[in-house]
């Protein structure tokens, strides 16, 4: 890498990591930024799951308030995401990397509608959760959310973008909560699926070792102040710059 290819690397873990905490969808930064310098897709998204595991802890560690009082459930739902992240990195270096280079296109485009959708479906959560009323009033993690988190962690262990939109809009819909303690919840989980996956991959993938400690040093700091000032930023300016880097992507997809 360049001089500059490198800072636009360190850059992007920067906006990744403010983003995963706030939102989710930061692999849609990082990701299109390592094709353009040159990465090829498989070892791209390997790179980055090594690479923003710092981010998702440092965001995790930044809600440490809005953990508390949610051991269980945080236990329970993290048991399932780890058991997910690992099958999805597993189909991720099973599979041949014909078939990740034309999936992933369509996932990329799954996670631009879902970032796309998102304050409707923040709205409709908000709705059915004001239609259950006190009734709803701690309910905990059941089959339906537990199988839900289950295939999203496999999704996010095999190319993780937009697995936080995924995981609060479960949550949103199945626990009665503030989006504030649920998002805390989607960090802690989104932190365990990107470090199983990153275990893994440690030890049966290729990666970019440059490209890893870049995203890793963008990332944490980017985790701090995504916990920190991420809920002052605009959403719609959020959503327009996953957007465009995501569109960026898909284009560069199409044109290998």
């Amino acid at each position: 890498m360049s001089i500059w290819e490198m800072a636009a690397v360190l850059f992007a873990g920067v906006w990744a990591g403010a983003i995963n905490t706030v939102v989710g969808s930061g692999t849609l930064v990082t990701f299109p930024v390592l094709l353009a310098t040159g990465v090829p897709p498989v070892t791209a998204t390997v790179s980055n799951a090594l690479g923003l595991v710092p981010g998702t802890l440092s965001g995790a560690l930044g809600y440490r308030a809005e953990l508390t009082g949610q051991r269980r459930r945080v236990l329970r739902l993290s048991a399932v995401a780890l058991i997910g992240g690992l099958a999805g990195a597993i189909l991720l270096l099973v599979l041949p990397p014909t078939a990740f280079e034309t999936v992933v296109p369509v996932l990329v485009g799954l996670a631009l509608v879902l970032v796309v959708l998102q304050p409707r479906i923040a709205e409709l959560v908000k709705r059915q959760r004001a239609q259950r009323g006190a009734e709803a009033a701690g309910r905990e993690a059941g089959p339906a959310l537990i199988t839900g988190i289950l295939l999203a962690s496999v999704y996010g262990g095999y190319f993780t973008a937009a697995q936080g939109i995924m995981y609060l809009s479960l949550m949103g819909m199945l626990l009665d909560d503030t989006m504030q303690r649920l998002n805390a919840v989607k960090t802690v989980i989104s932190t365990v699926v990107n470090s199983v996956a990153a275990a893994f991959f440690l030890f049966a993938a290729h990666f970019d070792w440059t490209a890893v400690a870049l995203i890793a040093a963008g990332s944490t700091i980017g985790g701090q102040l995504g916990a920190k000032i991420g809920r002052r930023l605009p959403p719609t300016a959020l959503r327009a710059v996953i957007l465009v880097v995501g569109i960026a992507a898909i284009v560069q997809l199409l044109l290998r």
